[in-house]
Order: C-alpha cells, then structure tokens, then sequence
C-alpha cells in the first residue's frame, strides 16, 4: 500500500509542466503506481485548461515564433532504444521510466558507487538536463546508508524492497522528498534488496569527520 506521496505543491507544478525532466520523471512514474495521485494530477491538469480559456490573449513579440522554433530544434534527451522487457522488470518499473531504461533490469550497466558504499549500484539514465543526476540504484538487503544532508533536492520512487528513514517506512510505490533543511540516514529492510529511482539536482553532503573529507568530490 502506498502511504507517501508528493506534496500538492510538486503535483501542482508537475500538472503545470513546471517540473524539471528529472523530477517529472519521477512524479510520472509515482502516479504510474498510484491512482490517488494520478487523479489529482487529472484534475489539476483540467482545472488549468479551463483557466486558459479564460484568459484574454496578451500581444506577443514578433521574436515568439523564432524563439519557439529554436526551442524546437533542441536535442532529445537520448533514451536507450527500446528493446524486450522481461516479466520482473516489467512487474517492478513503471511505463513511463520503461522508456529510460529500454531493457531488463540484470541487462543494465549497474556500477558500484564510488567505493563510498560498496553496498549500493547504480546506473545512471539519460537526461538532457546537465544539472541534475537521474539514477536506479540498488540497495542491498540490511545496508546501513551514509548520513547527510542535501545542497539541493532529492526525490526518491521506491520500485521495489523498502527501508525505514526517520521513523517512517517506505514502500513499493512511496514517493519521499528532501532538501537541504534534512539530514538523515536510511536502513534497507533485511528481507530484500530495494529497487529505487533517484534524482538529485545538487550532490549530496556527507556528514560526520569522513563526510568532510569526500564532500569536495562529490559531484552530479
């Protein structure tokens, strides 16, 4: 059961289009899972059609139309090329990050984070955006997570397994976000390895004597 969810507030920007390509992808594949969110997100979504057509025309520039042009030469972020999911990734990722991953999941290019963690792989997927890092990574079952805090935001979809962060506990499908007024320290449950999809638009920064020693290379 799906017990957190984004705030309004991120579904209000998401449903506007105000959302980064990161951020909405993970606001995306939450509503995926969730039909409650993905309601809300209808209806907002309606509720500004019908703004729109309310509002009287303003005059534009005569540079709207190039401007616009140019924004559509822009280049697409670049997806992996679509290929054949097997059945546990398709039971375990929602269809719109499908599209970013292209393959089953023991297919990806998992890598050990950094030496920092030898208890967690990640595989970075594609985005335009330069500025911020969008991730599955994998969990291993019982691990002890670094303690930090955040330079910027963090939003984390849990795919698969679950951990407990702060006297709450996530699941399947549970949507968390921070930012730099938090600091904390998840612990992966002990029955399983946990699937999340990450994104970060600001590295993190470790706390304690060897945080202060790491920070200065950690990077997006």
């Amino acid at each position: 059961m799906i017990t957190h969810h984004p705030k309004k507030e991120i579904l209000l920007d998401y449903a506007a289009g105000a959302l980064g390509e990161g951020p909405a992808l993970a606001v995306a594949s939450h509503a995926a899972l969730c039909r409650e969110c993905a309601e809300q997100i209808e209806m907002l979504e309606a509720l500004g059609g019908a703004l729109l057509e309310e509002v009287t025309p303003a005059p534009v520039s005569d540079m709207l139309l190039e401007q616009t042009l140019a924004m559509l030469d822009e280049p697409e972020p670049a997806m992996v090329a679509a290929a054949q999911i097997d059945a546990e990734t398709a039971a375990q990722v929602p269809e719109p990050l499908l599209r970013y991953i292209g393959r089953g999941l023991a297919h990806l290019a998992w890598r050990r984070v950094g030496g920092i963690v030898a208890a967690v792989e990640e595989v970075r997927l594609p985005v335009a955006a330069k500025n911020v890092k969008v991730s599955l990574m994998r969990l291993k079952a019982g691990s002890l997570m670094p303690r930090h805090s955040h330079r910027g935001n963090e939003f984390t979809l849990v795919l698969a397994g679950g951990f407990s962060d702060g006297g709450n506990q996530y699941g399947p499908g549970d949507f968390v976000a921070k930012d730099p007024s938090h600091t904390h320290q998840p612990v992966v449950d002990d029955d399983g390895e946990c699937l999340c999809l990450v994104v970060l638009d600001a590295p993190l920064r470790l706390t304690g004597a060897m945080g202060k020693l790491i920070n200065p290379f950690l990077r997006i």
